[in-house]
């Protein structure tokens, strides 16, 4: 006896009842299935199927989408299953919740990944030619049929939908812009990550830039709509923080200069008889260079030198935490009345 001889041969009629009708050749032959019998199976007209390298569909029409993402997990995962016990049955029983099967070192991303992860704007999976999948980058892998082998240094930890890992949504978004060539495409992704809120923004730049892809036109042009579509929102946002919470109306988008003086920058909202201001910090990581990150540190330190207090606001802590933030900003209105008098300024329209 070999390691590759079943310890418990098992009748071919209970593989129909396997999970998802998606086995390896190993799997097959720890169901006492010879190869001999498989490739038998898979003749042309046959029963079984080979949907990719050592991976077998087991019966003969269209794999379903759900089917095609087993696949591509089982060819890629390093160890796609456990091979069951001396006696213990492959199937659970008709009463007992069926397990999903553990795939090792391989994750769903791309298209593929976003269309799991609910975006209308990704195509359905039937109509994917090939679906990617996330391998470490030392694997020795081809990208075979539908399933497209994209290494990388290091795997993202996995969302799971349906039981199935799947890359979060900036790196799916990464890898599937990476592939596609046309503004519009890319411009609808983005834009739908941000207003259905599956990230933020600067989450999915970071990402953007880490694949190197911000230098495209295209790309970079989808990036700029997605950035203001995040201004807009969190600027949404700040409005209904205001009027939830019952913060006194502020001077909405407006600049301030010294009497005479200089210009002092632009707010997003200020509160003159406190000098209380709001910044939305909406600066996208990767896109700034060293003279822009300086230019706000400036403009924050000269503001509060003349007495002027700076709040600084991002899109995800308005989203996440809104009432939080209307505190912060409330006690920088009431601390006010404790501080030395501010510096006359100028406020003007933006």
């Amino acid at each position: 006896m070999n390691h590759n001889t079943p310890l418990s041969p098992r009748p071919l009629s209970r593989l129909a009842d396997v999970h998802r009708r998606v086995l390896t050749a190993a799997q097959l032959r720890a169901q006492g299935v010879t190869p001999a019998e498989t490739n038998e199976r898979c003749r042309q007209g046959g029963p079984w199927q080979q949907l990719l390298p050592g991976v077998y569909l087991l019966h003969p029409g269209p794999p379903t989408s759900e089917e095609r993402l087993h696949a591509v997990l089982s060819y890629a995962a390093r160890t796609p299953f456990r091979a069951p016990a001396a006696g213990v049955p492959a199937q659970p029983n008709a009463d007992e919740p069926r397990a999903t099967p553990h795939y090792a070192d391989a994750v769903i991303t791309g298209l593929a990944a976003l269309t799991l992860h609910g975006f209308s704007s990704a195509p359905p999976l039937l109509s994917l030619d090939t679906i990617d999948v996330l391998v470490p980058r030392m694997r020795r892998l081809r990208t075979a049929g539908c399933a497209r082998v994209i290494r990388t240094a290091s795997l993202p930890t996995p969302s799971y939908v349906t039981g199935l890992p799947v890359a979060p949504v900036p790196r799916a978004l990464a890898d599937a812009v990476a592939e596609l060539a046309d503004v519009e495409p890319v411009r609808q992704l983005l834009t739908e990550a941000v207003r259905g809120g599956h990230t933020e923004p600067a989450s999915v730049v970071r990402e953007l830039a880490q694949a190197r892809l911000l230098n495209r036109p295209h790309v970079a042009d989808a990036v700029d709509s997605l950035l203001a579509e995040g201004r807009a929102m969190a600027e949404d946002q700040l409005y209904r923080m205001v009027r939830e919470f019952a913060l006194p109306d502020p001077a909405w988008n407006v600049d301030l200069r010294l009497p005479g003086g200089p210009h002092l920058g632009g707010l997003d909202a200020y509160w003159p008889e406190q000098a209380v201001a709001v910044e939305l910090d909406t600066r996208a990581p990767g896109r700034e260079d060293d003279a822009l990150w300086s230019e706000y540190a400036r403009k924050r330190e000269t503001l509060e030198r003349l007495g002027i207090t700076v709040v600084h606001l991002t899109p995800r802590k308005l989203r996440e935490s809104l009432e939080q933030q209307a505190a912060v900003v409330r006690t920088a209105l009431m601390a006010s009345s404790d501080r030395d008098p501010a510096a006359y300024v100028v406020v003007l329209p933006r």
